[in-house]
């Protein structure tokens, strides 16, 4: 089971910049003998907990370590890497171990050397005080599970053992697959830029693509669906009446863009409030469609963030999208029995999705002033507006909400990904699954355990009641913003008045 990355370099916070990637890491800690040997761990099976994520909707840009294919496995580094872990005496695999992070204040709830228990019913309680810290995954037990135990230190825990046939083989070739995300970005997406700027915004673009998606494959997800336009147009009207336009939108609610030295600060804070130094490479970058993405790369978590929409209001959200949703989920799920595809289908999983954007959407606007759900109203908007104009009708049709022709383009490619001539309808229909994720959870929020969503891992809110009792509830991990349960649902219903939305309507609708 996963637990803490090796930290590889020591993050010193200088006055400049020197560097736009970094391993946060706390000073002065120690790296674990389980730490040690997951930094060698195969990509393929940390893409298991996180393709499912964000990165199965956001395009993260190929950088030059992903274009080099390996020559050798790295899944015989990962044997090699848990047998030394496991090899008590081994000279080169001596570190000492981790020590659990200190909890202070009133935000964590109580004394960090108790550790609440409670026996029966494997569902976790509303009176439970989860702390949010830095927690081991145990061990898959073979019988059903009687106690859940939430602890604040970091217990030793093994690594992943790996199938060293058929599996393995299977795990290698889902390496070679390339991700659809990637497959569908334009190769010429600057040239194409230019030209129709030059053309007075009249150029449909003439995509190239590296690695073109099959026809088959592509007519997959250009089914738009208009089930919630109503939904999304009255979101983007209402924002529009109060502000004026979407930039005005973006300034009063999202603040100034960060400098890059701010957006490390506002990451570091974060990760050290949800105990989880030293286990994400973060990436800063201007060349991506989305505002964050969680992935892997060279089989590290890292999360990129787009420094041109990085905004101080803004920021902790992203980042409750993208770790305390995406990635305490995917760590949650890899102790589930349903961690594999195999699992899933075994014991009959709905699809992930909407559950995951949802969720993760709602809590990007959790706590803002005014949360309300633009993004996701105005992706689904464009999605629907694409499978029925060119990409040169789409960016004027979008100018009654967004008035920079730069955000428009922006909004524009990510809809008409994957279609090599623009000019003919269509569209790429995943960007709708956050408003419809959103939607249906609201719709269902009062009768949604939250906690238990989030430590089942990556699973519907539909089948939370089913798996509950199937569960390895052992040393899961919460984010600390669903620690109030009591505030979490004063703010969905929060969401649901400043978007004017009903219950009745999403009754009706849903």
């Amino acid at each position: 089971m996963l637990e803490s990355i090796k930290v590889t370099e020591r993050l010193h916070w200088p006055e400049l910049e020197l560097s736009k990637k970094y391993i946060l890491s706390p000073t002065e800690r120690h790296v674990s003998l389980s730490q040690a040997g997951l930094q060698k761990l195969s990509s393929s099976v940390l893409k298991d907990i996180f393709t499912t994520g964000t990165s199965s909707y956001n395009v993260l840009l190929q950088t030059e370590e992903e274009r080099k294919s390996p020559k050798h496995s790295p899944y015989k580094k990962a044997l090699k890497s848990a047998r030394c872990s496991s090899t008590s005496n081994g000279k080169d695999c001596r570190q000492p171990p981790l020590s659990p992070p200190a909890l202070v204040g009133s935000e964590w709830g109580g004394d960090a050397k108790h550790i609440p228990c409670v026996s029966g019913s494997p569902r976790l309680g509303h009176g439970i005080t989860v702390t949010g810290n830095t927690m081991g995954l145990a061990p898959r037990p073979r019988t059903r599970p009687r106690r859940l135990c939430f602890s604040g230190s970091v217990p030793r825990t093994r690594l992943p053992l790996l199938a060293a046939g058929g599996a393995a083989r299977d795990a290698e070739n889902s390496v070679r697959k390339l991700c659809i995300l990637t497959a569908i970005k334009p190769s010429n997406v600057e040239k194409e830029k230019l030209k129709f700027f030059k053309s007075d915004f009249t150029y449909n673009p003439q995509f190239e693509y590296s690695n073109p998606v099959s026809p088959i494959v592509l007519a997959r997800h250009n089914n738009a669906s208009d089930k919630f336009l109503t939904q999304a147009v009255r979101i983007l009207d209402l924002a529009v009446q109060k502000y004026g336009n979407y930039e005005k939108f973006e300034q009063a609610t999202g603040g100034s863009l960060l400098t890059k030295s701010r957006i490390w600060y506002h990451v570091k804070k974060y990760m050290e409030k949800e105990g989880c130094m030293g286990e994400i490479v973060v990436h800063l970058t201007d060349d991506l469609l989305s505002r964050a993405s969680m992935t892997v790369v060279n089989g590290r978590p890292t999360l990129t963030i787009n420094i041109s929409t990085a905004r101080e209001h803004w920021l902790e959200g992203m980042l409750r999208h993208e770790i305390g949703t995406h990635y305490f989920r995917g760590i949650n799920n890899n102790q589930q029995p349903w961690s594999s595809s195999a699992g899933r289908k075994k014991h009959n999983l709905r699809p992930l999705n909407p559950t995951e954007e949802g969720l993760a959407s709602i809590h990007s606007v959790l706590f803002r002033k005014d949360p309300t759900l633009w993004r996701a109203a105005l992706l689904y908007y464009t999605v629907y507006q694409a499978s029925r104009l060119s990409f040169s009708q789409l960016f004027h049709s979008l100018r009654r909400f967004v008035k920079d022709p730069s955000t428009r383009w922006d909004y524009c490619v990510r809809a008409k990904r994957g279609q090599t001539d623009t000019a003919q309808p269509g569209c790429f229909s995943k960007d709708q699954v956050y408003l419809d994720g959103i939607l249906k959870i609201l719709r269902h929020r009062e009768k949604i355990d939250f906690l238990l969503l989030t430590a089942l891992g990556k699973v519907s809110y539909e089948d939370i009641d089913r798996l509950a009792v199937l569960a390895t509830m052992e040393h899961v991990r919460i984010p600390h913003f669903l620690q109030d349960q009591a505030r979490y649902r004063e703010q969905l219903d929060k969401i649901m008045e400043v978007n004017q939305l009903t219950d009745e309507q999403l009754q009706e609708l849903i």
